[in-house]
């Protein structure tokens, strides 16, 4: 081959080459992938032009320009301690934390220029509108009541911006040192109080619980004393009536009658308290009683018993 003919044909080898490189650079910027949860911004001669979703899209090469991606999940950004002052003038530091997420993004892309930081900004500065109105007893124990009025104020502020503001967390709320120590002194005094209530509580229901267990035993004690006195009552109230029924039945006499009597009549003196005695009046009948029936009996012993002499005795 001469080379005449040479130099023609390559430069139409070359030609073929470029145009299946232009023809596959055309082809690769026509098409663009897009990650799912994610989406992007086109534009068209510098103007915006349409959003691309997740999955394949086509896009005019060399006049369509992508934008860089946005991701459409919700995200968490925790912001450093800042700064706020009290309505007590206490320095506090508070950590917080934003969950945010891209509703929009053509105006996430050309409302704002750095989304993130805006949201950083209006934390910071809604938040030092809110804890300013509270001392530092209100700002410790209103998180929810602060969290509340972040979130309405930081959704109601991005929402041109193509963000939606879903939660807000105060992570910390650090007092001075200072005021650290005092609060925990008066922590541990309350705590001590608390402690002391407790116990003199428990004595008190100790106390009380001793003192209606002795009153229900005293109660029951005295009932059963009660019992015992009305049993052994009625069993002498039944011994005497059994005697009285016995002495009736057998018709005693009355010397038998003064021998009970007597039999009876020194355990009067068993009782280890009997200091003092008193002899009824029955005592004196009953002497008389006993000593007639003893003479009698004398008596009729020695009538009936023979004289030596041979005489007879007399008569009583």
């Amino acid at each position: 081959m001469t080379p005449e003919e040479f130099i023609p044909q390559a430069i139409g080898w070359l030609l073929a080459i470029a145009v299946f490189i232009f023809v596959l650079v055309v082809i690769i910027r026509s098409i663009r992938i897009i990650p799912q949860a994610t989406a992007g911004v086109v534009e068209r001669l510098g103007r915006y032009h349409k959003t691309l979703t997740p999955g394949l899209n086509l896009l005019v090469p060399f006049i369509d320009r992508v934008r860089p991606l946005i991701d459409m999940r919700e995200q968490v950004v925790s912001f450093p301690p800042q700064p706020v002052i009290t309505e007590d003038n206490l320095v506090v530091s508070i950590d917080t934390v934003i969950y945010f997420q891209v509703t929009d993004a053509r105006a996430a892309t050309y409302e704002i220029r750095n989304y993130l930081g805006a949201v950083e900004q209006l934390t910071t500065t809604t938040l030092r509108n809110v804890v300013g109105g509270l001392n530092l007893e209100e700002a410790l124990t209103s998180r929810d009541e602060i969290n509340g009025q972040l979130r309405i104020v930081l959704d109601e502020a991005t929402g041109k911006w193509g963000i939606r503001v879903g939660r807000v967390e105060i992570k910390a709320i650090d007092p001075p040192l200072s005021i650290q120590d005092s609060m925990e002194k008066q922590m541990r005094a309350e705590r001590d109080r608390r402690a002391l209530i407790l116990t003199a509580e428990g004595t008190k229901q100790s106390a009380i619980l001793t003192a209606e267990g002795a009153r229900q035993a005293e109660i029951l004690r005295a009932e059963g004393d009660k019992q015992a006195a009305v049993l052994r009552a009625q069993g002498e109230a039944e011994a005497i009536q059994t005697v009285f029924r016995a002495i009736h039945e057998g018709d005693a006499d009355p010397k038998l009658l003064a021998y009970q009597y007597l039999q009876m009549l020194p355990k009067v003196s068993d009782s280890p308290s009997s200091k003092l005695w008193i002899i009824p009046s029955e005592f004196t009948e009953a002497l008389k009683g006993v000593t007639g029936a003893f003479a009698g009996t004398v008596a009729d012993a020695a009538a009936r018993r023979p004289v030596k002499d041979g005489t007879e005795p007399p008569a009583p």
